[in-house]
């Protein structure tokens, strides 16, 4: 799948919208370009407008008052960013940065709302949304008080092909514009606790790593290591 493919991504928010009801969110807004690296909403902000995303992908972050950068969430084609503060008006949760060019449709929080009420199939599938994503959040905290770095990693590789792999012909690729430091934030670990886990994995074949890009090569066996124990006896 092409990064830059407008087809709603499975389980986002438009996938489970009609072309109908999906133009008709289109025309209450109004569609904008970005280029890669620029912050569509700052953690804190007091906006309220709300994000859907057509085409490209983008990552929620959180700094927190050591510098540390936390890596929420990546989103694609599909999914909606700012809903929360579109329906409670309370400031942005976290910072949402382009990782690559996106083409988003931007719907006040008035307007979204209006649309909202008018259309319950849209208002369902909202709340379908949210509660998956709480759904997700809730078995992260899980997975964070249960195991340790090489397990919180590996099962964030296995959920990224699950989600975004594209078939090539080493296996799956994670082709998304994602540094190392970003994988070690999105599960709470140093740099030095993900070079090492990745550095397990190529040494047994699992994974193959390229700049900005991951090779999946045995995703059987990632599954299998991401509900298993640690791989390594060191302390992460």
């Amino acid at each position: 799948m092409d990064i830059a493919s407008s087809t709603p991504l499975p389980g986002t928010f438009l996938h489970q919208l009609d072309e109908t009801q999906r133009h008709g969110l289109t025309r209450a807004g109004s569609t904008r370009q970005y280029r890669a690296g620029i912050a569509l909403v700052h953690h804190g902000d007091p906006s309220e407008h709300v994000i859907v995303l057509e085409s490209g992908w983008v990552k929620a972050t959180v700094t927190g008052r050591n510098g540390w950068e936390t890596l929420l969430a990546i989103r694609g084609a599909g999914d909606i960013i700012g809903e929360l503060s579109g329906l409670d008006a309370e400031p942005r949760m976290a910072t949402v940065t382009t990782l690559t060019a996106v083409t988003a449709t931007i719907l006040s929080a008035e307007r979204f709302e209006t649309f909202l009420m008018g259309n319950w199939p849209v208002a369902r599938a909202l709340l379908r949304h949210l509660a998956a994503n709480l759904r997700e959040s809730d078995r992260r905290r899980a997975l964070h008080g249960q195991s340790n770095g090489d397990t919180r990693l590996t099962a964030m590789l296995h959920e990224l092909v699950t989600r975004h792999g594209i078939p090539v012909a080493e296996g799956m690729a994670i082709d998304l514009p994602l540094s190392q430091k970003d994988l070690a934030s999105s599960v709470g670990v140093s740099r030095e606790v993900a070079a090492r886990t990745m550095r397990l994995l190529r040494e047994r074949g699992i994974v193959a790593t390229h700049r900005r890009r991951v090779v999946v090569r045995r995703p059987d066996l990632l599954r299998v290591l991401a509900l298993s124990v640690s791989m390594s006896t060191e302390a992460s």
